[in-house]
Order: C-alpha cells, then sequence, then structure tokens
C-alpha cells in the first residue's frame, strides 16, 4: 500500500492558492483514475485507487497546512506503513513555476506543512514531491504562498500538475529513484 497525500489548507477561499497546489494534484490522481476524494477519515479527505496492482490512498489533510502531520502521521500508524511507502506533494518557494522536483529525503526547509509532517513521523526520510510556485518580489511569504496564480503562471502550473501526477504514477509504479531519474530530468531539460 501506499498514501500519496497532497498538503493544502481547506475551504473554498484556499482552493486556488500557491499553497494548495498539492490538494490539485491528488485530485487530477483521483479523476484520472474516476474516483473522488471524498470520504473522511483521520482529518482528511481520502479516496482509494489502484495503480497497477498496488492500492493507493489518496489524502487531502483537512487540518490546515501548519498541523498536515497530524493527519499524516495518524494514516501512517494506522497502516504502519515504513517512510518509504509515502509520498508527500507540496509547494516549494526554491524553484520556478511549474518545475517539479522529486527527492528520496530531505528537510522540511521553510514548508510548515512539511516541518509537522517530519514531527510526526519522527523522520524526514521520506519521498516528496516539490512544485515551484516562485517566490514573493514584495509581499511577505504568507501573502504569497496564499495568494492565487498569474493569469502567466496557470497554465505553466496546469502543465506541472499533470506532470506532477504522472510522476506520482511513476513513483508507484517504479520507485522513488526511477521517478526521480525520469521527472527530475525531463523537466531539466525543458529549460
Amino acid at each position: 500500500m501506499i498514501i500519496l497525500t497532497g498538503l493544502g489548507n481547506p475551504g473554498g477561499k484556499y482552493d486556488a492558492t500557491r499553497h494548495n497546489i498539492g490538494f490539485h494534484v491528488i485530485d487530477t490522481l483521483a479523476r484520472n483514475h474516476h474516483t473522488e476524494v471524498n470520504q473522511k477519515k483521520f482529518n482528511s479527505y481520502y479516496g482509494e485507487i489502484r495503480i497497477g496492482s498496488e492500492k493507493v490512498i489518496l489524502i487531502k489533510p483537512q487540518t490546515y497546512m501548519n498541523r498536515s502531520g497530524d493527519s499524516i502521521g495518524a494514516w501512517m500508524r494506522y497502516f504502519d506503513l515504513p517512510e518509504e511507502n509515502l509520498l508527500v506533494i507540496y509547494d516549494d518557494m526554491d524553484f520556478a513555476p511549474g518545475e517539479i522536483k522529486l527527492r528520496a529525503k530531505g528537510s522540511g526547509g521553510t514548508h510548515n506543512g512539511m516541518k509537522s509532517i517530519i514531527q510526526h513521523l519522527g523522520s524526514s526520510d521520506f519521498p516528496r514531491l516539490r512544485m515551484g510556485i516562485g517566490k514573493p518580489l514584495w509581499e511577505s511569504t504568507s501573502q504569497f504562498v496564499l495568494g492565487r496564480f498569474t493569469p502567466e503562471e496557470i497554465p505553466l502550473m496546469q502543465e506541472a500538475v499533470k506532470e506532477a501526477a504522472e510522476a506520482a504514477e511513476t513513483f508507484v509504479r517504479e520507485g522513488i529513484q526511477i521517478a526521480m531519474n525520469r521527472h527530475n530530468t525531463k523537466k531539466e531539460s525543458k529549460k
């Protein structure tokens, strides 16, 4: 069993914000597999799909970003899964809008949702898929991540969401190393 989780904030007012891009990847995966992420458990919405022979739980925590670990930690303990069976998809200001980057493990950086997950799991040794949203030019970090994409960024992010969903499927089917080789290299070759 694999858990794919996208990070974001609950509620319609946050739906199209930069911070909720992880939710959009989960929604895309659900749509691609003709299901919905609408069941409730552990302070999250979830849905179940199959990718190949693997059962996959799609999760959108509803705890607000800073407490994402409350939900993800509960799921991981419930199924007693090793960290390598989790992929966390989230926004990252260190990459330009539209860029994606997978890593097998790493720190939480400045991302409070990731810090919360690391705290609850007691480990940072889990795969993650970072989605570039760019850096603020003049506004505060919180204003920026809770803001909406510009008209120029929207097509880049739509393409990035599709690519991230493909990368997540590669992770499930073939593992993090192949997903990193295929999708990180693919993105770099577009520059």
